[in-house]
């Protein structure tokens, strides 16, 4: 992959984070932060393609003529689909944009149908659990419940370290799922529209974190699906699977924190508790690294739907 072609994808991504034209500010502050971490690690000039982009600079044609594989082509499709559809089903807007894309990209709608219908049901994914979990969740303690986050970040630090985009699309409703049983276990019963404020109140975006998720692994040459066995990959999973590891940990025990305490922490409160929980997090990844790397070994991919329905 060429240098040229990273920065078309990195492009595209910002694109699709901004193709609905209904950006917050929440979410347009995460999404610059996400550049920002992004850049400084990667030595990539991302706020001048933040800025392209911003300003209308740049074409869904002209970008995506740079990049030059059907393979590269496909995976770029895919990804830009996964920053459309991180935060619920996407829009009649996204919708737009991703059609343009395909065309630019010259993908026919018989290649990208498959991964589209999985991508829809994993966008569309209710939050609840129900049944035997639901009960058991209403009468979890907080050992049960200190191992549940645990078990959600392993998995999704697993997820992390394979090659299919729609592995990386699982995570975000994983967290959710996660955040709604914690919630339960406290005596409240929440929706989706809860749950993503909470999210973006403790500063964890949903496309902004799928962005700077797909861009560590893009800079850092970590596109298994591109290149390189699966044990290359295992190899690379301190970077790989971290964040999403740490991410998924700290808002588990944030969360846990808020809705034990009835829902009176303020905002900035909760942003300090989840950075403090966040660095926490970061150190104890590479003690879980062992169990990482056997969950990814284990993970069906043709089955990431039913992963997140059945409770860890």
């Amino acid at each position: 992959m060429t240098e040229q072609e990273t920065k078309a994808i990195l492009t595209i991504c910002l694109m699709a984070a901004a193709a609905d034209g209904s950006t917050d500010d929440r979410e347009g502050e995460q999404i610059r932060r996400a550049v920002e971490s992004l850049a400084h690690d990667s030595g990539v000039d991302l706020q001048a393609i933040h800025d392209d982009v911003r300003l209308g600079r740049v074409s869904v044609e002209g970008v995506a003529a740079a990049i030059g594989s059907p393979e590269l082509r496909q995976l770029t499709w895919e990804t830009a689909a996964g920053v459309c559809d991180a935060d619920e089903r996407r829009s009649d807007a996204e919708t737009e944009f991703l059609d343009r894309l395909r065309r630019a990209l010259g993908l026919e709608k018989s290649a990208i149908e498959p991964f589209q219908s999985q991508a829809d049901a994993l966008a569309a994914e209710p939050v609840a659990v129900t049944g035997a979990v639901a009960a058991s969740d209403a009468t979890t303690g907080s050992e049960e419940l200190d191992r549940m986050v645990l078990n959600y970040s392993i998995l999704n630090g697993a997820l992390e370290l394979l090659p299919q985009s729609l592995a990386t699309m699982a995570i975000i409703p994983l967290q959710m799922k996660m955040v709604y049983r914690i919630g339960k276990a406290h005596g409240f019963e929440l929706d989706r529209g809860h749950i993503k404020d909470f999210l973006a109140t403790v500063g964890v975006g949903l496309s902004s974190q799928y962005l700077e998720r797909f861009g560590r692994r893009l800079v850092g040459g970590m596109l298994g699906r591109l290149g390189g066995s699966f044990a290359r990959r295992l190899g690379s999973a301190a970077t790989g699977s971290a964040f999403s590891f740490a991410t998924t940990y700290a808002l588990g025990h944030v969360a846990m924190r808020y809705y034990a305490g009835g829902r009176t922490v303020d905002a900035g409160q909760l942003k300090e508790t989840f950075a403090s929980l966040l660095g926490e997090a970061k150190s104890l990844e590479q003690r879980y690294l062992p169990q990482i790397r056997e969950r990814a070994r284990t993970i069906d991919t043709g089955a990431l739907l039913d992963l997140v329905r059945r409770p860890v």
